[in-house]
């Protein structure tokens, strides 16, 4: 069994560890064989004496580390180095000491445990252990082998142990008592306050529903929970009044949603504390006795008529003084007034009900000491018919009836409107007006529901007789008072075919058997054309004698001829241009600016030098039509500036028309002999000659 040896690990000795001895049956002791090793650590940890075959380990092994090692060994010559033997393989086995402890897999535990657990694999030594009391324990654990005998090794490691909460405590106020304020003006959904119950538990078990169990606003307010602080928010939930409760006394509860049931031998999980709530005065508006008021009124109504009244007083205990008013936005036309004190609705204009049937206006109620306070109400007020509109035609009727029409024949139906409104509906009558139902050639059939109908009166028409017929019709109500018109009908005699269709409404002229003969036609004729050129002929030679010139040699000097175009006002119109011009420049006045145009720069006026005795007439015309010319206070373009003063010394003076002497008879201008060569034409033109005139 020389191919396994035993060694003990962690040898402790000053020497080599003896392993064990190889021996060949070759071997005489003589010296002649050498002993190899080979194999796992070979020569470093294991050495053999190659004389003796002696193996030794040369340090100190560990099983931990390498339990086995596989080594071989052979004998040869020492001269020749052949071997002996043959090579044999052996192991050598490491034998295990108790020289490690015990060892944890980790460093630290961590586990948690409910508090109140019972009884598990780590056992607590303390019956109902309260996390509230505390929370994290911290646990040593030493493991033994050898079966904790007597040498051998152990162990350690730690163990950190939570207590997890259970929901073994109820919810607990901190107070018994809570008081809030709010004015009374909050509006619903007004948070007033906050209260909060204390639960030493943590996470869901701390969870806290709050909730109203009983008071006297159980239905005035509310109470909601803050998920996140867990606070109970009294909220409003109704509008309050002051005046009619001033003191709310409330109770709330708090309680733990998640209970479980093997703890509820502790007690209820709830507690509950009073809430009193005071409401503060606030001065408030008016209030209005309704919502809306609807009131009614007849369309007669006189101005300063009452329809009625509206009523608002202060809430407050002050009860101020309220005002009334119109907001007139409501009521542009100021159709309606009311009365600040007492707050009746009066008329301030007539009304018509086919112009307007309601009016929507509102009503202000101010407080006198306080005027911002204030408060508005709707007014709907009807206007109830009046029966003061007469009824109409529905339409313009305008009808015919054939010539061969028999008696009785329905040639129209009629319908009326009426603009009012009665409670019984409209009830029309019809009838052909008083100086018409004598004599008339067509009767009206009232049909009793509205309608008529217009009827013939006999048998055939004669269009070239009576072309056109009209009848006035009487249209009645049977309202009170009663109202009625008169509408025309028109009924043309036509020309109708077998069905009664109209053909033809234009009455023919007459052919006589005895007619003219043609030479007549003829004579008639020429003599209208004779009467036509005589007329054309003679208007000619009346134009022709307007238009001859007064002047014909070029030689004649012109200079009082004035031609334009426009009408303009006549001699009346003096803003066309300054007429001072045609007068005596030694009377002129200073020059004046132009009156139908806003000059663009102001001239100074200048005064044209008198034209001097026995100035040759042309070289005055020349000079006065150049000044003209360059002064930029001249009339316009298109009027002719015309000099009717002939100079000093003058035997005509001025021949201005505007000093004309203006008369429907005939003048006498016989004095123009008198005046020389010059006016010698005009005197051979009119004198002993009547003149034209044209009115």
């Amino acid at each position: 069994m020389w191919n396994q040896f035993f060694l003990l690990e962690e040898y402790t000795g000053s020497d080599y560890q003896y392993v064990g001895k190889l021996h060949s049956d070759q071997d005489r002791g003589d010296g002649s064989l050498k002993y190899i090793l080979s194999g796992d650590g070979a020569g470093d940890l294991f050495i053999i004496n190659e004389n003796t075959g002696d193996i030794q380990a040369t340090r100190r092994l560990d099983r931990e580390e390498k339990p086995v090692y596989i080594l071989r060994a052979q004998a040869v010559n020492r001269k020749t180095g052949r071997p002996v033997e043959p090579e044999s393989e052996f192991i050598i086995k490491i034998h295990d000491i108790n020289d490690n402890e015990p060892v944890f897999t980790k460093e630290g535990y961590t586990a948690t445990v409910p508090e109140m657990s019972d009884v598990g694999i780590i056992k607590t030594a303390l019956l109902n252990m309260d996390r509230e009391n505390r929370e994290q324990y911290q646990v040593v654990i030493q493991a033994k082998d050898m079966g904790g005998q007597m040498g051998g090794l152990s162990g350690t490691t730690t163990v950190n142990i939570t207590l997890t909460d259970v929901n073994d405590n109820p919810p607990r106020f901190p107070q018994s008592t809570y008081q809030f304020k709010t004015p009374e003006s909050s509006p619903p959904g007004t948070p007033i306050g906050r209260i909060k119950a204390s639960d030493a538990d943590v996470g869901e078990n701390a969870e806290i529903e709050y909730s109203i169990t009983e008071g006297e606003g159980l239905d005035v307010f509310d109470v909601i929970t803050d998920q996140e602080t867990q606070e109970g928010i009294i909220t409003v939930k109704k509008l309050l009044d002051f005046e009619k409760k001033k003191v709310y006394t409330l109770k709330v509860e708090a309680s733990n949603p998640h209970v479980e049931p093997r703890f509820l031998y502790l007690g209820p999980f709830k507690d509950s504390a009073t809430v009193r709530i005071m409401v503060e005065d606030v001065d408030e508006p008016p209030v209005f006795s309704k919502l809306a008021y609807i009131l009614q009124i007849r369309e007669d109504a006189q101005i300063n008529t009452t329809i009625g009244s509206v009523t608002a007083q202060d809430p407050d205990a002050a009860r101020n003084p309220v005002k009334y008013s119109v907001d007139r936005h409501t009521d542009m036309d100021r159709i309606f007034n009311i009365d600040s004190g007492n707050g009746s609705i009066f008329t301030s204009k007539l009304l018509d009900r086919e112009t307007l049937l309601w009016h929507n206006i509102t009503v202000i109620a101010t407080e006198i000491n306080n005027p911002k306070q204030s408060s508005r109400v709707p007014l709907y007020i009807k206007v109830l018919d009046v029966n003061d509109n007469p009824p109409e035609f529905a339409e313009f009727y305008e009808t015919f009836v054939c010539e061969k029409a028999k008696a009785d024949q329905l040639i129209q139906t009629l319908r009326a409107v009426d603009k009012d409104d009665p409670y019984s509906g409209h009830q029309f009558s019809f009838s052909l007006a008083p100086e018409a139902a004598s004599g008339s050639n067509f009767t009206i059939q009232d049909n009793k529901d509205n309608t008529a109908g217009i009827l013939t009166r006999k048998n055939g028409y004669n269009r070239h007789e009576m072309s056109t017929y009209l009848l006035p019709v009487v249209i009645s109500d049977n309202d009170y008072p009663v109202q009625s018109s008169t509408g025309t009908v028109t009924v043309r005699v036509c020309a109708c075919d077998h069905q009664g269709n109209m053909q033809s409404c234009h009455a023919e002229a007459l052919v006589h058997p005895t007619g003219l003969s043609t030479g007549a036609l003829i004579a008639i004729l020429l003599c209208i054309v004779t009467l036509l050129v005589t007329v054309v002929l003679f208007a000619a030679l009346r134009r022709q004698r307007k238009k001859e010139p007064l002047i014909i040699s070029k030689e004649d000097i012109r200079d009082n001829i004035v031609s334009y175009n426009d009408e303009g006002g006549g001699e009346e119109d003096t803003q066309a241009f300054d007429i001072g011009t045609l007068r005596n420049p030694e009377a002129i006045e200073d020059s004046k600016l132009r009156r139908d145009i806003v000059p663009e720069a102001l001239f100074l006026p200048r005064r044209t030098p008198a034209a001097r005795d026995n100035t040759d007439v042309r070289d005055f015309i020349n000079q006065r039509l150049k000044e003209n010319d360059t002064d930029p206070t001249a009339p316009p373009y298109d009027s002719l500036a015309t000099y009717a003063y002939e100079g000093t010394g003058s035997v005509a003076d001025s021949l201005s028309s505007l000093e004309s002497v203006t008369t429907d008879g005939d003048q006498d201008y016989d004095y123009l002999s008198d005046w020389g060569p010059r006016f010698k034409k005009l005197a051979d033109m009119y004198g002993g000659v009547d003149s034209d005139k044209d009115s």
